[in-house]
């Protein structure tokens, strides 16, 4: 565990304790390089969905597959379906351990577009596709162990709006396949970001990209994984100067605190996960992010709970500004992946 030699102190134990089991699931999971049938590993497993979060969560589940009310399920946040999606995958949950978790992504599966979009609109339309949310649920249903064949769809119309193959302007309606007032163009074009690249959401496209095993990426999919490189390190990540609506080349301070869970707002802690699952993490490109990670860790080595979503979601996950095992978690998988 050489990779320890990053942290200020070995905080593994603490994330290790039984008080979260949630956490030590996860930390068992991801750190321990243990194989898949351990005993410990199962058990921990076991524990997380029937004791921790995984359980609050699915108890508000209704039969049928969605939470608060039926569609699409962008809507109320941040407890609709949506949500409850991608906080489950970062939960670690899993379709066989619980099978309302398959309930759940066949849900999200039968309310996508035909076109392979995920819709922020009540209605279904796929005019609500916007690269956050579909990067979001392309990664959560992947996370979460689904294996379907409409997964690949919706994967393959997230690559094409990052290369633009095959899509035609948002101004062209009459075209089969186009863009929209949204998702607007490619490399992460946004109509939210002034119809500019929108790196938060960029960074859920890379996330889920990651999600792919190298040999199971098309040419398709590796254009788009290149574009995204190109546009995140084309200048150091550690500033986050990308594009902004405004204009100014000022970064949203979000950028820069860490938290749990994470939804639409991307970290660069959350940049750094992408990075490192598409096989990056060694890209002297990235020091500078990985120096930012390793330098917010406390004494102890854990990292605080910068921002939160308190009162918003299913399950508070710890107070603001105090040492945090879900962010510290996040922190030492990056760093143990990178060695």
């Amino acid at each position: 565990m050489s990779w320890k030699n990053q942290l200020r102190s070995d905080s593994l134990p603490w994330l290790l304790e039984s008080d979260n089991p949630g956490v030590r699931y996860l930390a068992i999971r991801d750190l321990l390089d243990l194989p898949a049938n351990d005993p410990k590993l199962k058990s921990a497993r076991k524990s997380a969905h029937k004791d921790g979060p995984i359980a609050v969560i699915l108890s508000n589940m209704e039969k049928e597959g969605y939470w608060v009310k039926p569609g699409p399920g962008y809507n109320p946040k941040y407890r609709s379906t949506v949500w409850a999606m991608i906080l489950l995958a970062q939960l670690g949950a899993s379709v066989n351990e619980d099978k309302r978790v398959e309930t759940a992504c066949n849900y999200v599966l039968d309310h996508m577009c035909e076109g392979g979009q995920f819709t922020i609109t009540t209605s279904g339309a796929p005019s609500g596709t916007v690269d956050c949310l579909q990067g979001n649920i392309c990664w959560s249903l992947a996370e979460l162990g689904c294996d379907d064949p409409r997964l690949k769809k919706a994967y393959e119309w997230m690559a094409r709006t990052v290369t633009g193959d095959g899509i035609a302007s948002k101004e062209n309606k009459d075209a089969p396949v186009r863009y929209y007032a949204y998702k607007c163009g490619p490399t992460f074009a946004c109509g939210a970001n002034n119809s500019l690249p929108c790196a938060w959401g960029g960074g859920k496209v890379m996330l889920a990209l990651s999600k792919i095993p190298e040999k199971q990426r098309t040419l398709l999919i590796k254009r788009a994984i290149g574009q995204g490189v190109d546009f995140f390190l084309g200048i150091d990540p550690a500033t986050a100067k990308y594009p902004t609506r405004l204009g100014d080349d000022k970064p949203n301070r979000d950028w820069w605190k860490f938290g749990f869970p994470v939804f639409y707002i991307t970290d660069l802690l959350q940049l750094a996960e992408a990075f490192v699952g598409l096989g990056y993490g060694n890209d002297k490109r990235l020091s500078n992010v990985f120096n930012i990670i390793r330098e917010k860790q406390n004494e102890r080595g854990q990292w605080l709970m910068e921002y939160d979503y308190a009162g918003k979601t299913w399950f508070e996950f710890g107070e603001k500004k105090r040492p945090n095992k879900w962010v510290t978690l996040r922190a030492m998988k990056v760093l143990k992946a990178v060695g």
